[in-house]
């Protein structure tokens, strides 16, 4: 079963910004999820109105530097590092996946 564009845009509207954490580190990537997430916000006018404008952004390109990022802190830390490298891993796998949904459902058949 796979996970559909409107339903991971759902659960992205209702999932919480991850935390800061403890380390610049964490800072920092969150600081970049944050713009990621900022120029995913396209997706909010499609599914309101229907009209496709992607971001002049490359937004997945963004994610995935997020998300490898984030897979590196998840090495390393423990504790509640640990955790918040994981919810920004979380939150920036939902995004792309939401992402990735909205320009595929904006392309022309």
């Amino acid at each position: 079963m796979e996970l559909s564009f409107i339903d991971a845009y759902t659960l992205w509207r209702r999932v919480p910004y991850p935390p800061k954490g403890s380390t610049r580190e964490l800072r920092d990537i969150r600081a970049d999820l944050g713009e990621a997430d900022e120029h995913a916000s396209v997706v909010n006018a499609f599914v309101r109105t229907g009209v496709f404008r992607p971001s002049g952004a490359d937004v997945l390109a963004e994610l995935d530097n997020v998300i490898a990022r984030a897979d590196a802190l998840c090495a390393e830390y423990s504790g509640s590092d640990l955790l918040a490298a994981r919810e920004v891993h979380a939150y920036a796998t939902l995004v792309a996946i939401v992402y990735q949904g909205f320009l595929k459902a904006g392309q022309p058949d």
